[in-house]
């Protein structure tokens, strides 16, 4: 179903809704997390609240960002290709994980995230439409 809606539906709305989607993942993880690490950092109160609250607004915006990237990315890609088949996703996976790993500013590990994320993708493609 989502393959058909890739040739209709703009890839602004692709991405928005998967910015929300994996957004609010994201979010569950670090309200799962927030408060385990708070306990290991020894935090109570308002401190361990606080990081709590970061800890949620932190995991939900990294994972509605690099779900958007990757949205876009691909969908941008097949409609300028007009093929839906596994390179789209290749390609929007080393897009996304080159954008999550730029901010350590090691080459080493942007060319290791963005090799594994697009090698995971394009798995993923291909499993969906074998």
């Amino acid at each position: 179903m989502e393959d058909e809606l890739y040739g209709v539906v703009p890839c602004s709305s692709l991405a928005v809704d998967s910015i929300l989607r994996v957004g609010t993942a994201g979010a569950i993880w670090g309200l799962c997390m927030g408060p385990y690490d708070a306990r290991q950092k020894g935090l109570t109160g308002v401190a361990r609240a606080s990081f709590v609250a970061k800890s949620v607004g932190k995991f939900g915006f990294q994972c509605g960002l690099v779900a958007g990237i990757y949205t876009m990315t691909r969908c941008g890609i097949q409609r300028y290709r007009g093929r839906n088949d596994w390179v789209n996703g290749l390609v929007a996976g080393a897009v996304a994980g080159a954008a999550v790993a730029a901010r350590t500013r090691s080459w080493t590990q942007v060319v290791g995230v963005a090799g594994m994320v697009s090698a995971l993708s394009a798995a993923a493609d291909y499993a969906r439409t074998s």
